[in-house]
This record gives structure tokens, sequence and C-alpha cells, in this order.
């Protein structure tokens, strides 16, 4: 059962590192943080903060998924919307949005980050501090760019794709569903759903 005293405001899904960032990005914002969800350390206070499982979240209520893994981020938005919660997006202050461009629901943008002109953000995406995103991008749901991660223009991330640090990925090449670019890879051709490449240029990573 919701737990009929739990205090309003937005809930974020994950205690560790991402989601303390997103309360970071919450507090530069001045979004009020009710708290955060996480099974593992339900009953524990994370940065004042209490931390309840999802089963007590208010029909609703706010939430974010605060988890840098696309399959658990998955997993979270589908349990937290069945139990009637809402998405939010957190737009970090000293991010740049340009205009035309449209973000998802549950979208986590954070400081340092730009985001160019007629870019889309599908829905729980995330874009990490120092991370660019060019112009006429597409990113579908879950995907992430880590920190300092460079995605050039009309670059289209498949669902659940991941840009690591420092990665630059090339104009105009794609990542498909679940792949993963390596920290400070160089992606200059399409990179297959689930692939997981590194190195510059990029190439898949040895499977010994």
């Amino acid at each position: 059962m919701p737990s009929a005293t739990a205090p309003r405001g937005l809930w974020i899904a994950g205690a560790g590192g991402v989601g303390r960032e997103a309360l970071d990005t919450a507090l530069a914002a001045g979004v009020p943080v009710a708290g955060f969800l996480d099974d593992s350390r339900h009953g524990a206070t994370v940065r004042g903060l209490p931390v309840r499982r999802p089963a007590e979240f208010d029909p609703g209520a706010r939430y974010l998924v605060g988890i840098a893994d696309p399959a658990v981020r998955q997993r979270l938005a589908a349990l937290l919307d069945g139990l009637g919660a809402e998405p939010a997006t957190l737009v970090h202050p000293r991010a740049l949005i340009a205009p035309d461009t449209v973000l998802g629901p549950g979208c986590l943008v954070m400081g340092g980050a730009y985001v160019s002109s007629s870019v889309r953000l599908g829905a729980h995406s995330q874009v990490h501090y120092n991370a660019t995103v060019g112009h006429d991008a597409v990113l579908g749901e879950r995907v992430t760019v880590y920190p300092g991660g460079n995605v050039s223009g009309a670059v289209l991330l498949a669902d659940g794709a991941t840009v690591g640090s420092n990665a630059v990925v090339l104009q105009g090449r794609k990542v498909g569903e679940g792949a993963f670019v390596g920290a400070a890879a160089v992606v200059t051709r399409d990179v297959p759903p689930g692939e997981v490449v590194v190195g510059s240029p990029a190439r898949p990573l040895r499977k010994d």
C-alpha cells in the first residue's frame, strides 16, 4: 500500500552515484526532492533524505530514474508507471538547451551539458555533465551520454544506447539499440545493435 505520510515532491529512483547527481541537478534547479526509491537501501537516509521502496510510492507523485544502466532504468520506469507515478524531466540551470529541441518525459540533463538545435531526446534519456549533443540528433528512449561525450549532428542513438565518457560519435552515424561506445572511442561508422566498440577508430571489443 502507498504510504499516506510520504512527503510530496520529486522522488529519485536509485540512491547511487547518478541518483545523487540527479539530486544535485534538482537542488540547482530549485526542484524539491522528497527522497529516494531504492530497494537495496530502503529505511536508510541518503544526503538527509529518506530512502523507501517503490511500494511506498504515492500514486500521482513525480519521479526520475537516477540510474545509468538502461535496462534497469526501463524496469524501474515501467514499475513506477504501473503504480500511477508521473515521470519528471530535470535540467540543470547551467545546461544549455537550444531552440526546437524536445526532451521526453523522465530525461536528465546535467550541468555543463549542451544540447543543440532541433534535437529529440526520448523518454528517460540522460545527458551527463559537460556532454554535447549536436543539431538534429535523435536519441531514443533510455539513451545515456556520459560526461564529456560528444554526439555530432544528425546522429541517431537507438533505444538503450550508451556513449561513454569523452567518446565521439561522428556526424550522421547510427548507434544501434543497446550498443555501448566505450570511453574515448571515436565512432566513424555505424554501430550494430548490442555491439560494444572501443578505440579510435572504434572497433568491436574482442571477446576472448
